[in-house]
């Protein structure tokens, strides 16, 4: 792009980290202002982008193509992360319509079932589910599927005040999840090139921590949200009374349908796992994959899409593009680069326990403010000048703050903030401050074990 080349002062930098602390304080106040999230954030990113324009930050102009030729691209288009738009709109589509063959239902009560009714053990075959589909899928697709199944099984159960603790949980699991293997998460991708970590090691040196702190945030949310075992005969045979009415074929209207939405999920999970090695799709992404699929399964209801189009959650999907606004802005007016300067700092030479404990917790505390992305491409570059070898545990600090700062506040990652829609989706509610009030032990607890973890074993 074209762009006039100003030398950037330290003043605009500091002016530029003060709208995003306030655009930060206003969605803790989002309950006490009355407005939406995705207005706050849209009126941050308008306001981001004139003073941009008018300190000359932002490269507006034409983008230049191979071969010369030219192409109008306003820079907020390109500022948006549209794979993650896609991402979020597709797997929505795709599971509102199969979810009306009576598949989710399916599922569910087949969980249901296992369970015996016992919520306890629910929330353990949940928690298992978020965490392996977080693994092999994203964690947006994960947390979209499993908080769909989830509402069922509870309301057959006529649990419906567990919701939150069970959706909650969720949420902070797929995080944990996305720490599973090298392609789980972005920043696992951008830190595992940039310091050499192979698929097999990741693997072997993340699985470990992953195991341990999905037991641990499970142990703790049954502990804090009061989903404990039946305990009395009594509840044990009403539960199984309950259970005997429940016939997980009562929602199946198209024997057709449903077998067809069944291939169309097994089908749509491989081909989001396999994306990155898939050749061509591996191209078009994980968002062309969701869109696909959401395409092919609207053909059975092609007179009726535009109730499914309706169902979108456009508060949502707002946000996110105003977000992605914000955080462009941030990185041009070097934002993240201060953020980057003082994470330097803490780790000194890089040699001490101290020094990586601290990049750790640092990066946890700003990812959870900013998009992990290029927070994490911008700690890899920063490990990278200073010569930090590939097998230092500071590497994996990264890995762990970058993954695990998204449970501290909802903006923190894309399925936490999906967690919280669904939440509200039930009429359940949840704002900003009570979000972190609910989920800081959990993201504390997890991100001392991820200290502990990299300082001991790594």
């Amino acid at each position: 792009m074209e762009t006039a080349h100003h030398a950037m002062s330290a003043g605009t930098t500091y002016l530029f980290a003060a709208i995003l602390a306030a655009m930060i304080l206003a969605l803790a106040m989002e309950e006490k202002l009355h407005a939406k999230k995705s207005l706050i954030v849209g009126v941050f990113a308008i306001g981001s982008l004139l003073l941009a324009s008018i300190f000359g930050l932002m490269p507006f102009g034409d983008v230049i193509i191979p071969g010369g030729q030219r192409l109008h691209m306003p820079v907020y288009i390109e500022a948006v992360d549209w794979e993650v738009i896609a991402i979020i709109i597709g797997s929505s589509l795709f599971v509102d319509v199969t979810s009306r063959s009576g598949l989710f239902s399916w599922i569910a009560i087949k969980l249901t079932k296992a369970s015996a009714g016992d919520p306890l053990k629910l929330l353990w075959y949940y928690g298992a589910m978020t965490v392996l589909f977080s693994a092999v899928l994203n964690n947006v697709t994960a947390m979209i599927i499993v908080g769909s199944l989830t509402g069922v099984s509870l309301s057959k159960l006529g649990r419906e005040k567990q919701l939150l603790g069970f959706l909650l949980i969720e949420g902070l699991l797929t995080n944990v999840g996305g720490l599973l293997t090298l392609i789980s998460s972005v920043p696992n991708i951008i830190v595992g090139n940039a310091a050499g970590i192979s698929f097999v090691s990741f693997f072997l040196k993340a699985s470990p921590y992953v195991l341990i702190a999905t037991i641990a945030t499970l142990l703790l949310g049954a502990r804090l949200f009061d989903i404990h075992s039946l305990k009395s005969a009594s509840e044990r045979e009403q539960a199984a009374e309950l259970i005997q009415g429940f016939d997980e074929r009562d929602g199946i209207r198209s024997q057709g349908f449903f077998w067809f939405a069944t291939a169309a999920l097994v089908a749509f999970i491989l081909a989001i796992a396999t994306t990155s090695i898939t050749p061509v799709i591996k191209d078009l992404g994980m968002g062309f994959v969701a869109m696909a699929f959401a395409v092919m399964v609207l053909a059975r209801f092609k007179h009726e899409v535009n109730e499914f189009y309706q169902a979108i959650d456009w508060d949502l999907i707002l946000f996110f593009m105003s977000l992605f606004v914000v955080i462009n802005v941030m990185e041009h007016a070097q934002v993240l680069d201060l953020i980057g300067q003082g994470v330097a700092w803490l780790i000194g030479d890089g040699q001490g326990s101290l020094g990586t404990a601290a990049l750790l917790v640092s990066s946890s505390v700003f990812s959870s403010v900013t998009d992990n992305i290029p927070l994490a491409a911008m700690l890899a570059r920063i490990l990278a000048g200073l010569g930090i070898p590939g097998d230092s545990s500071l590497w994996w600090s990264v890995v762990f703050g970058a993954n695990l700062g998204g449970n501290i506040t909802p903006i923190g990652s894309a399925s936490t903030l999906v967690a919280v829609t669904i939440i509200h989706k039930y009429q359940i509610r949840l704002g900003f401050g009570s979000f972190i009030r609910l989920a800081l032990p959990f993201a504390a607890m997890q991100i001392l074990l991820a200290t502990v973890y990299v300082l001991a074993l790594l």
